[in-house]
């Protein structure tokens, strides 16, 4: 397994428009790439950071994640409202 972590810091008067727009590409995600078992949305008490944690079959699955349409537009579509992103890979020891 291929395990992301992702912290977002977004504008706070963006938040809102953010978690509708990550728990819909989460959705997306989990309905249409085979390679993507995991992908839950976190946020924490102050509403404008959000925690992604997404487990893949491999870092392909990953990277092919990356390329599609519904990433990209979601990626465009958030930039604006993120003032900090912070991306981890992570591997299952054991």
């Amino acid at each position: 397994m291929h395990c992301i972590t992702v912290r977002f810091e977004v504008r706070p008067d963006c938040a809102p428009a953010f978690g509708d727009a990550v728990v819909a590409n989460a959705g997306h995600t989990l309905r249409s790439e085979a390679g993507c078992r995991v992908f839950d949305v976190g946020v924490d008490a102050t509403g404008a950071v959000f925690f992604l944690y997404e487990l893949y079959d491999d870092e392909a699955a990953f990277a092919a994640h990356l390329e599609t349409p519904h990433f990209k537009a979601f990626d465009r579509e958030v930039a604006p409202w993120v003032v900090g992103k912070v991306v981890h890979a992570w591997r299952k020891l054991g």
